[in-house]
């Protein structure tokens, strides 16, 4: 017989990006951990910033579930390992509740968890009843918790917007609109945790006000099963010292990659860009995306640091570089403003922000080892000569294609990968 799990758990969906859900998310976990429960918080899809946030108001890591870039085994499990140790559960949803494929509501409905919209209810009066409604009843199969008003002006709007739900939904409460519960944002999402200097205190307001509605009650156990059994990983990295770059300019990390690297065998050990003179001792270089337009002038001053990575590549030692990492090898890049600064010049070729999004789709690259998957999301773009080795597709029929390139042991693109997806070939990026 199947072990089965029982945690209460909830999805926090909304019907569309913009409207709250990580703020939400944050204050419900904030809350039930206050009240001294283990919570355990994952987001939907490809996301490094709202895990951050989500990982300092629960105080645990915050894992991604994605059934294209991980696999529904991959997720089951992460949820049924959750369920051991955790009072709740909660997941925050991707855009709005149906968008994308897989959506929010395909997650929510294969794991049977219920699913609480936010609606941002500022402009609205009981047009709110009706979008309700819809998010509601659009999809059979799926298990709707409810609605929480956010962003309301007022008692009587709230009681407005609340009075206008059809009989048979319900509405957990309002949330006043507050500049003191907003998060800040930037061009590629919400500004990094470590980077606002009252987050706790937004958090644990946020988390007060939500302790006032009908959301401070846990919800309903959920049953979660585990994964089938699977293959396990072979230790092909088994005595690499993987150098991983990780401060304010490099951190879009997820952990599950670096619980893979682990599982590889590979030892890790964390460096910084802006602040250290030189790479760790290491036979490999990994370096994640972030935001080094934002940190250009001291990354150009720390001379030493890229004289270290260029004698790294000189010796033949891998370097993964993704998005930023691969932005920051560059002869140089500019920000958004113009301002140029000269990178570390591995690559040749140059970058420049732009005021708009110019890719976001998700990726699968084809190595010799099989098909690693993952997406691209960035605002820059980049001009080089250099001819791409492979270029990603998209699973969804997506003009995006973005290249690969690699120089000797260095591979660089704009695609951030999801190393669950093949663990072999993620070991031959960091093999010479």
């Amino acid at each position: 017989m199947t072990e089965l799990r029982r945690c209460p758990a909830l999805f926090i969906s909304a019907p569309a990006s913009g409207q709250g859900k990580t703020a939400v998310t944050a204050g419900l976990a904030r809350l039930h951990r206050n009240l001294g429960r283990r919570v355990r918080v994952f987001k939907t899809g490809p996301d490094f910033l709202d895990p951050m946030i989500l990982e300092r108001a629960s105080g645990a890591p915050v894992y991604q579930l994605d059934l294209w870039m991980g696999g529904e085994a991959h997720c089951r499990q992460l949820l049924f390992d959750a369920a051991g140790e955790a009072d709740l559960i909660l997941i925050e949803g991707v855009m709005g509740l149906f968008d994308g494929a897989p959506s929010s509501a395909d997650l929510a409905a294969l794991f049977g968890i219920p699913v609480l919209t936010v609606i941002d209810g500022s402009a609205m009066a009981q047009t709110f009843g009706a979008v309700a409604h819809g998010l509601a009843h659009y999809r059979s199969g799926l298990s709707f918790a409810g609605v929480l008003a956010n962003r309301v002006g007022s008692p009587r709007h709230a009681d407005m917007l609340l009075n206008s739900l059809p009989a048979g939904l319900t509405g957990f409460g309002a949330i006043f609109r507050d500049p003191a519960i907003t998060l800040p944002d930037r061009h590629l999402g919400l500004v990094q945790a470590d980077e606002i200097a009252d987050l706790d205190v937004r958090i644990n307001l946020m988390a007060e006000k939500i302790g006032v509605t009908a959301l401070a009650e846990l919800p309903p156990p959920v049953a979660f099963s585990p994964a089938p059994p699977a293959m396990p990983v072979p230790p092909l990295l088994a005595g690499k010292r993987i150098a991983v770059a990780r401060d304010t300019a490099f951190s879009f990390l997820y952990p599950a990659n670096l619980d893979m690297l682990r599982a590889l065998g590979a030892e890790l050990s964390f460096f910084s860009p802006l602040t250290d003179a030189i790479l760790p001792d290491a036979d490999s270089l990994y370096l994640p995306g972030g935001y080094p337009e934002l940190h250009l002038q001291r990354l150009q001053a720390n001379y030493s640091m890229s004289e270290s990575i260029r004698a790294h590549h000189a010796a033949g030692q891998p370097i993964l570089a993704e998005c930023g990492g691969m932005l920051y090898l560059l002869e140089s890049l500019a920000d958004s403003e113009g301002q140029h600064a000269e990178m570390v010049g591995l690559l040749a070729g140059q970058a420049a922000m732009q005021k708009r999004l110019t890719a976001l789709a998700l990726q699968a690259v084809q190595w010799p080892e099989g098909e690693l998957r993952g997406h691209t999301f960035h605002h820059s773009r980049l001009e080089t000569k250099l001819a791409p080795v492979a270029r990603g597709s998209c699973p969804n029929g997506g003009a995006t294609a973005e290249a690969v390139f690699r120089d000797q042991g260095l591979t660089a693109s704009y695609v951030h990968f999801y190393f669950p997806s093949n663990p072999v070939a993620v070991a031959g990026l960091f093999l010479p």
